[in-house]
């Protein structure tokens, strides 16, 4: 049988449990969620209680920076929850939604692996309750309205189409969609303009969604989106076309975090999922305060490596929701600590521990940068079949080397069983926490200074290049009012530095900002370095071609 189809083959073979007696472990009956069939639901606003939030314990599940053969976050994230659920504590898994572009293109879905998932995770991975669809037509009204007010004769604002930056988005993985020209239509079909496709993990309405606090504060940011100018420099925002109203209602419903359950019948809340490498890259604010509301332990993760995840997790996330975790898990893996050691793809099961003692020098500077914000550390090293014991001791023995505590996280072959040791050094690193998180740079500071900081401190650059134009949207953003909103880097998940090629620890290397967003709904600014882009493309075999349904209805190829 291939290899991705284990996952789903572990998956089909658990009969998950009715969703009620999910909700009975939270303390939540039957009439107090609403049901999307017998394994789904989604959880009332009404049950985020502040004063239990700031008394259950947080846990960030992150990892040293990605490789192709992939590190597992979800799968520890999950494994963790049912290992600290056997442990004999309550704790709920609060993670992130998948998106369909990564599903049919090449990383595949989000629901863990092996004996460390989520389910259902077909439906959790196809379409789930239907947030993604939401936001997405949330976006588009958006960029419908503003072409509509550009061709009104009677009531048109003055918009310059040349200003708008504002782009429709689209969850799915398409390149020539990245710039595409509209308005083909002849007098009838509007004015030729640039324009072109986010994917919808990568929009300003999935980050907006996943800051919010409640329904009013998600219609306020959405009215605070910035469009563009009009023809006199005057700055338009989706308020201005009376369009928050309409995009709240479309996300009346996707607002609600989802409720749903591990292999091993526990309780987990899967809610928004913007990318880390072009977007926040964490679950959404509510569902994350309803899982510490209804918890004594909640583990989130933050996508990518920690140079992008972790960091905006902290600076952003847990800034705007006045939230502190009391431990971070940071995964590391034999496998990738050889392919940051130099060896190839096709290589990484073959013993070479000298690769994983020059591959160590990426998880060194993880650990260093989790440390800067004074937040007890955790490694977790992700097992896989081909590791050697003499592999393993190297990261071990590193590991103590900077006083960091490391656990050897089995949760993909036996699920809660094999995390139960990693989830007691957790625990005791939650008891050790005695304060709130240091950030890494102050939300007074100049734009430069933080982008400066975000670069030095945790990507390790000695030089920062900005493009004319990156340059002019910043002064925009100043002179917009903005000036203490947060950074959310758009970079490369491959590397601490903006080129993807450069694996390891690199150094003496420069930080090239080309664009600069503003998402005044979300409430930060965002710097797009090197050759990042908002649309990915699909690979050359797309996952889609794997992916296939019988006349029963039962799925195959999903990994």
């Amino acid at each position: 049988m291939p290899t991705e189809n284990i996952d789903l083959k572990i998956a089909q073979s658990v009969s998950p449990k009715p969703i009620e007696e999910i909700a009975k472990k939270i303390n939540l009956t039957n009439g107090e969620i609403e049901q999307y069939g017998r394994y789904k639901a989604k959880i009332p606003l009404s049950y985020v209680d502040e004063e239990k939030v700031s008394k259950s314990n947080m846990v960030l599940v992150t990892a040293i920076t990605p490789t192709p053969a992939g590190e597992g976050k979800t799968t520890v994230s999950v494994g963790l929850t049912d290992g600290l659920n056997r442990v004999g504590e309550k704790a709920i898994a609060v993670l992130r939604e998948p998106s369909l572009g990564p599903v049919f293109g090449i990383k595949g879905g989000a629901t863990g692996g092996g004996h460390s998932q989520i389910i259902p995770m077909e439906d959790i991975n196809l379409h789930f309750n239907g947030d993604f669809a939401a936001i997405e037509k949330a976006n588009n009204l958006l960029s419908a309205l503003i072409n509509n007010n550009i061709y009104s004769r009677s009531r048109n604002l003055g918009i310059d189409p040349r200003t708008v930056i504002w782009r429709w988005a689209m969850d799915m993985n398409d390149r020539s969609l990245r710039h595409i020209i509209t308005g083909l239509g002849g007098k009838t079909g509007g004015f030729l303009q640039e324009s072109g496709f986010n994917i919808t993990a990568a929009s300003e309405i999935m980050a907006i969604l996943c800051l919010a606090k409640d329904l009013p504060d998600l219609k306020k940011r959405i009215g605070n989106i910035y469009i563009g100018d009009t023809f006199s420099g005057e700055a338009i925002f989706a308020r201005d076309l009376n369009a928050h109203g309409a995009m709240t209602a479309l996300l009346k419903d996707a607002i609600k975090p989802n409720l749903v359950q591990t292999l091993e019948g526990n309780p987990a809340i899967i809610h928004g999922g913007p990318f880390a490498n072009i977007a926040q890259g964490t679950n959404s604010l509510i569902g994350t305060k309803v899982g510490l509301s209804l918890a004594d332990y909640v583990v989130t993760e933050a996508g990518f490596g920690a140079d992008l995840g972790a960091e905006k997790f902290f600076n952003i996330k847990c800034r705007t929701g006045n939230i502190s975790p009391k431990a971070v898990v940071l995964i590391a893996t034999v496998r990738a600590l050889k392919y940051h050691g130099g060896v190839k793809k096709d290589s990484l099961t073959e013993p070479n521990a000298e690769a994983v003692e020059l591959g160590l020098e990426n998880l060194e500077k993880h650990i260093e940068n989790l440390k800067s914000f004074d937040v007890p550390v955790v490694v977790a090293i992700n097992k896989f079949k081909a590791d050697t014991e003499q592999e393993i001791n190297h990261i071990i023995d590193r590991c103590k080397s900077h006083a960091v505590d490391v656990s050897i996280s089995d949760g993909w072959a036996n699920g809660g069983k094999g995390m139960e040791d990693l989830a007691k050094k957790v625990v005791q690193a939650v008891k050790s926490c005695t304060n709130s998180f240091t950030p890494t740079y102050n939300l007074s500071d100049s734009f430069t200074t933080k982008i400066k900081a975000i670069s030095e401190r945790i990507y390790g650059a000695n030089k920062i290049n900005y493009s004319p134009n990156a340059k002019k949207m910043l002064k925009r953003a100043e002179d917009l009012g903005f000036g203490e909103f947060p950074i959310c880097m758009a970079k490369t998940q491959n590397s601490f530095s903006d080129d993807a090629a450069s694996y390891g620890r690199p150094t003496n290397f420069t930080i090239n900002v080309r664009e600069v967003e503003i998402a005044a709904g979300a409430g930060f600014i965002i710097p797009i370095t090197g050759k990042m882009l908002r649309m990915p493309g699909l690979p050359a075999k797309p996952a889609a071609e794997n992916i296939d349904i019988d006349e029963n209805g039962t799925i195959t190829g999903l990994f």
